[in-house]
């Protein structure tokens, strides 16, 4: 009897494996990805859902049932198959999807990314500058939906963790963009963006 229970439970329980989910048009799918001291200095002053590390994340829409994401990578803002996206990191994607009170957002919110493909990445990090990294694409689309904001700006860091010192990779990046960093200015970051209460995560796609 003890052993029926303990499978039971294991067979149940939500927190054991992320739930497998297939995504949706109007989903965020929000990933970690690989890019050596940048990505390990975003990921060691943000947290995400359930302690996770997210670094990237786009917007799924559906064109005629092929899936893509619009996402702000590279150079500029792009609209990607799904499948590639995927590819872009070995690690367990997330998605989320806005409550059902939200839903009447999505159609104007996939409409506002979707015009944005081509805009210029941005690899100032500041916010408002005709520009998009990856967060502020989505921060926008849904600001412009809602009226209002959406999700939360939050004063930037660019600083290691418990120090006044900046990262290092930080430094020679905003040299090389010829401005000082931004610290303290709003902004947002695609972990912060994944505890938001607008929003559930449903499960991992991989």
């Amino acid at each position: 009897m003890r052993l029926r229970l303990v499978l039971f439970t294991f067979l149940i329980s939500p927190f054991l494996f992320a739930q497998k989910v297939k995504v949706k048009h109007g989903d965020l799918i929000f990933q970690n990805l690989t890019c050596g001291e940048m990505c390990d200095a975003i990921n060691a002053v943000t947290i995400g859902y359930d302690h996770m590390n997210f670094n990237h994340m786009g917007l799924v829409v559906d064109e005629n049932g092929v899936l893509f994401v619009v996402e702000a990578i590279g150079d500029a803002v792009k609209k990607t198959r799904l499948r590639d996206f995927i590819q872009y990191t070995r690690y367990e994607m997330y998605v989320g999807r806005v409550k059902k009170q939200f839903e009447k957002l999505l159609p104007t919110a996939v409409d506002f990314a979707l015009q944005q493909v081509g805009v210029p990445y941005d690899n100032d990090f500041i916010y408002n500058n005709n520009k998009y990294y990856c967060s502020e694409l989505i921060y926008d689309a849904f600001l412009h939906a809602y009226g209002k904001p959406f999700f939360t700006l939050y004063p930037m860091t660019y600083k290691e963790p418990n120090s006044k010192d900046f990262f290092p990779v930080w430094v020679k990046h905003f040299e090389k963009q010829g401005i000082e960093i931004p610290e303290g200015l709003p902004g947002c970051n695609p972990a912060g963006m994944s505890l938001d209460d607008k929003i559930k995560i449903i499960g991992s796609i991989n």
